[in-house]
């Protein structure tokens, strides 16, 4: 290995080490949620919905939003398992003028009932039609869990959908049946449930083309967090360069790192809706339509005052006060200072302005350019390149539209066809494939080494800035690829919670787990 490569392969090794959250997408990010895990975002998506066999240029015709929170969810950790805080407001928020201020507003609500208050475990079933004790009719374990009506879903869930609208009246969805939104639980195991039944019923498709969904399930996000966490230390693979891929490894489809993520569950709320009920115009717009691109973002929010009442359950009342909020996925985490974490978390997409120099001059660029002591060169400050995840800006808005202020909201462009799977890039629009993120973002879009070659990597930059080499700026990834659990064709799309029973976690040193060195 010659002298610039070895000062590469050692600058990477160092400057890739980021603080310890900085790619985990949004799981404990920020210290104020840190410490209250069931208001923390995990991930937002936002993108064209799209079906199996979808002919490509599909005209567009509905979005569906996804919000997850409470990460790294154990799903073989009861008896209570993991359900929605009724403390919280869940929000998934668009702004669809450009002002980043919310013109459409979905707010999910959770009640919690406990049906068996004997029972030890938040869920129980047995068989086709449950244990009884020996000699009498006395149920002592309910039946296999197959329906939100059974009993052994001992702490059962609904929860409300209003939708709030800066034009129009306010709307609250309701069953078609009359009866409840549910949340599906976490798949405890084969013995106690049938999960899929469950996701199924909880997947609610409503008259009006609204589709909404609320439950734990996988988490759709995947990284190699042992390796970030170990100081960023990344696999050395084929290209013998920490954390810079090979071609093939780069096109590959299967792991060839740790997903730390893998076997672990999340809790995810999603709605689907019509383009026209998000539109500004309230009509489907075509891609080159200033109106055709929304900016979305999501938001956790408690009351103000909350009196610890033991053995009484707490009170919570006055106005809400935002505990987190989320847009693009890694900015609070790779380029807001610690120091500003939670004022970002809980500040407003409208006054971001105040942490522009974070966008425009990334504090981890600088360390990563001199800490390569010029073996990788990366763009100039002011990161320029960098506007278009923070305002209304091409490649993702089209021509004339508004860039409104700098904002830390996920842009949509909701007139470009959704890609048909079978053809869609991992790595979104640097990918060559213009209905990926950065533009919105799909349950399968590989944000973590999007964002190392857009952030570090400069490859937004038009043309290439001097310095500039391929192979390494555009081959920066943490060798995992794909999430471990298939995704769903239809929404809600995340995949369904690994069995608690029988949930395996991806290790280093396995097939798919990569190699420890």
């Amino acid at each position: 290995m010659n002298q610039t490569r070895r000062l590469f392969a050692r600058g990477l090794a160092l400057t890739l080490a980021l603080p310890p959250s900085a790619f985990a997408s949004n799981h404990r990010e920020a210290p104020i949620t840190a410490l209250d895990h069931k208001a923390d975002i995990t991930d937002i998506y936002a993108f064209v919905s799209y079906a199996p066999g979808q002919a490509r240029g599909t005209p567009p015709s509905k979005v569906t939003l996804v919000m997850g929170v409470d990460p790294l969810l154990e799903p073989g950790n009861g008896p209570t398992l993991f359900p929605f805080d009724p403390a919280i407001l869940y929000e998934i928020k668009v702004d669809n003028d450009h002002d980043a201020r919310a013109d459409v507003t979905f707010q999910f609500r959770f009640a919690t009932e406990v049906q068996l208050p004997n029972v030890f475990t938040s869920v129980a079933g047995f068989g086709p039609i449950g244990a009884f004790q020996p000699g009498t009719t006395n149920l002592v374990v309910p039946p296999r869990i197959t329906s939100f009506d059974n009993p052994g879903l001992n702490l059962r869930q609904t929860y409300t959908v209003r939708v709030e609208r800066s034009s129009g009246p306010d709307l609250d969805l309701e069953n078609p049946n009359g009866s409840p939104f549910f949340a599906v639980p976490a798949n405890a195991g084969p013995r106690t449930m049938d999960y899929e039944a469950l996701y199924a019923a909880g997947t609610y498709a409503l008259p009006n083309g609204i589709s909404v969904f609320a439950g734990t399930t996988d988490d759709a996000f995947w990284i190699d967090l042992g390796a970030t966490f170990d100081t960023a230390n990344f696999r050395t693979l084929g290209s013998g360069v920490p954390g810079v891929l090979t071609a093939a490894e780069d096109a590959s489809t299967v792991n060839l790192a740790s997903d730390t993520v893998s076997g672990y569950g999340v809790n995810t709320i999603a709605v689907e809706v019509p383009i026209e009920m998000l539109t500004s115009t309230g009509q489907i717009e075509p891609a080159d339509s200033p109106e055709a691109t929304i900016g979305v973002w999501c938001s956790t929010s408690r009351q103000k005052t909350t009196v610890r009442r033991s053995p009484l359950p707490a009170q919570n009342k006055g106005k809400w006060r935002q505990v987190q909020r989320m847009g693009n996925p890694l900015i609070n985490e790779l380029l807001i200072g610690i120091g500003s974490k939670d004022r970002f978390s809980m500040d407003q997409p409208e006054n971001d302005a105040q942490f522009g120099a974070f966008f425009l001059d990334p504090p981890i660029v600088g360390v990563v350019e001199a800490l390569y002591g010029g073996a990788l060169s990366v763009p100039a400050a002011p990161r320029n390149d960098l506007l278009p995840l923070v305002q209304y800006m091409a490649p993702i808005a089209a021509a004339g539209t508004p860039v409104g202020p700098i904002a830390d909201v996920l842009r949509l462009n909701t007139g470009v066809p959704a890609t048909p799977t079978a053809s869609a890039s991992r790595l979104g629009l640097i990918g060559g494939d213009p209905a990926g993120f950065p533009n919105g973002r799909r349950i399968f879009d590989d944000v973590t080494d999007v964002t190392l070659r857009v952030a570090i990597g400069g490859v937004l930059v038009s043309p290439p800035f001097p310095g500039f080499t391929p192979g390494i700026n555009d081959r920066l990834g943490d060798g995992v690829n794909v999430d471990d659990q298939p995704y769903h064709d239809l929404f809600p799309y995340v995949g369904s919670c690994p069995s608690g029973r029988n949930r395996r976690h991806v290790d280093p040193g396995e097939p798919g787990g990569g190699p420890i060195d």
